[in-house]
C-alpha cells in the first residue's frame, strides 16, 4: 500500500482589490506561525499569490483565512504532496503587484468577457477578431489548429 506523504503543498493566486495590506499581512503571518506552516505569500492592492506547505490542517486553517478577504472565497489553488517540507521559513511579504509586468497602466482586474466553449468558434469566426496564439515552443510543438500563424 504506497502512504501519503506528510506534507501538503499549496500553490495559490487570486487577482481581487486588497485595501489594507499591512492587517492583511499580520494576520496571515499569525496563522501561518501558529500552524506551523512554511513558504512565501505575496499581497499586493491587486491580490494574492504564494505557495505555502505544512500540514493538512494547518494548510486549510491559512486557506480558510484567505477565503475571508474580499474576492477570496473561491481562490484558485493547486496541491501537491511531500515528503518533507520544501520550504524553511514562512514570508509575507506586501509587494506593488503580485505578478510583476512593470507596467503601471496594465489592471490585472481589468479583464475581458468569458466565453463559453461553445461559443468559441462562432467568435473566433468573426470578421475582425484577431487571435493571437501565445503559446510556448514545447505547446506549439505539440500541434497547432487549422489557421494558426
Amino acid at each position: 500500500m504506497t502512504q501519503i506523504p506528510p506534507i501538503r503543498v499549496a500553490a495559490l493566486y487570486q487577482f481581487t482589490r486588497l485595501d489594507d495590506c499591512a492587517a492583511i499581512r499580520a494576520t496571515l503571518t499569525a496563522v501561518c506561525n501558529a500552524e506551523g506552516i512554511k513558504g512565501t505569500l505575496l499581497i499586493a492592492p491587486e491580490g494574492i499569490n504564494g505557495t505555502i506547505a505544512g500540514s493538512d490542517a494547518g494548510i486549510e486553517a491559512v486557506l480558510d483565512t484567505i477565503r475571508t478577504l474580499p474576492g477570496c472565497r473561491q481562490i484558485e489553488v493547486k496541491e501537491s504532496r511531500a515528503a518533507t517540507t520544501p520550504f524553511h521559513r514562512m514570508k509575507v511579504r506586501i509587494k506593488r503587484e503580485i505578478v510583476t509586468m512593470g507596467q503601471p497602466d496594465v489592471d490585472p482586474l481589468a479583464t475581458g468577457h468569458y466565453v463559453a466553449p461553445e461559443d468559441w468558434n462562432a467568435l473566433i469566426a468573426e470578421p475582425g477578431t484577431i487571435l493571437i496564439d501565445t503559446r510556448n515552443a514545447y505547446e506549439v510543438a505539440l500541434g497547432t489548429f487549422t489557421g494558426a500563424t
